[in-house]
């Protein structure tokens, strides 16, 4: 954990791509960890007398309590922040919100809309702040896939995810991280609906440099042939609701059903970040059968964020 600590002290978590494959790695083995000392029963206050304003501009199940218990089993302390319990709702502006809290806690983790306001935060704050979603990105949700592949398979040499439906913010934190750690990584959308070209030209260059392969492709088939996991996400995320009914169409022929997890490995595992939508991005016999390990990846959000914080905080 030292280790860890000596690593990060004092970066951010924006985005994984300021992380390298090493670091990204021991936060995984850290958690792992911590995950060992939980269940076991083992008390580890590595934050002690720390506090970590949460600030959420969109709302959440996994992600606040996860931060919130995990603050709890490191010994220290989470406020929880709406946009309408603060300032930052009625116009103070974010370098003075990044400021104040800079005075007053020891980290910030935000869920917001906008990925600038999560830069221009961790730009003007003394203290870390961890991305806990945005349009753009969602790091600490391909923290939590990327361990629990690991967990499942017991190593990313030679391993292959394959992500189905919109190319979203996860889908964005999911190629990212599979770059880093050396795992290919196919992703297949429907036209149109393609991950950002920044992203894939960024992902594209790394991977030149690890050794993985990346293919981003509208054929759900050629995706999935041969994964060891298939991840999917809901096809209407937060704040596209009124784009709903033209998404399903769009989408239908992109479902993870048995059919389609017949192209993967026999062994391959079934992901989901949650929440989602059964008979819509993934049927029932998928989600509750037996390759799925959603509600592990939803547990391990509870471990990767804690090595992080300690990481960032401790």
């Amino acid at each position: 954990m030292e280790t860890l600590v000596n690593s990060l002290k004092g970066k951010h978590l924006l985005t994984l791509a300021d992380f390298s494959g090493e670091e990204i790695t021991q936060i995984i083995d850290a958690a792992i960890e911590l995950k060992e000392k939980q269940h076991n029963g083992v008390v580890h206050h590595y934050l002690k007398g720390k506090t970590l304003a949460m600030i959420f501009e969109k709302s959440s199940t996994r992600t606040r309590v996860s931060f919130e218990v995990g603050m709890s089993q490191l010994g220290g302390h989470a406020l929880f922040l709406s946009r309408n319990d603060i300032q930052l709702g009625r116009g103070e502006t974010v370098p003075d919100t990044a400021k104040v809290l800079s005075r007053y806690v020891d980290g910030i983790m935000i869920r917001a809309h906008e990925h600038s306001a999560v830069e221009e935060l961790a730009a003007n704050s003394s203290i870390p702040v961890i991305n806990a979603l945005t349009d753009d990105f969602h790091p600490c949700q391909a923290l939590a896939d990327l361990m629990t592949l690991y967990e499942a398979k017991g190593t990313f040499n030679k391993k292959k995810l394959a992500y189905i439906g919109d190319g979203n913010n996860v889908a964005h934190s999911l190629m990212i991280a599979c770059a880093k750690l050396g795992v290919d990584c196919s992703i297949a959308t429907p036209e149109g609906y393609e991950p950002k070209a920044e992203v894939i030209d960024l992902c594209k260059k790394v991977v030149s440099e690890t050794g993985a392969s990346l293919i981003v492709t509208n054929d759900p088939k050629e995706a999935v042939h041969e994964a060891d996991a298939v991840y999917t996400d809901v096809w209407t995320s937060m704040g596209w609701e009124e784009e709903q009914e033209v998404r399903l169409k769009a989408f239908q022929p992109y479902q993870v059903n048995a059919e389609l997890m017949s192209f993967a490995n026999k062994d391959a595992i079934f992901l989901h970040c949650l929440p989602a939508k059964r008979g819509q991005e993934v049927t029932a016999e998928v989600i509750d059968g037996p390759q799925s390990y959603v509600f592990d990846e939803a547990e391990n959000r509870l471990h990767v964020q804690k090595a992080l914080m300690v990481a960032l905080m401790a």
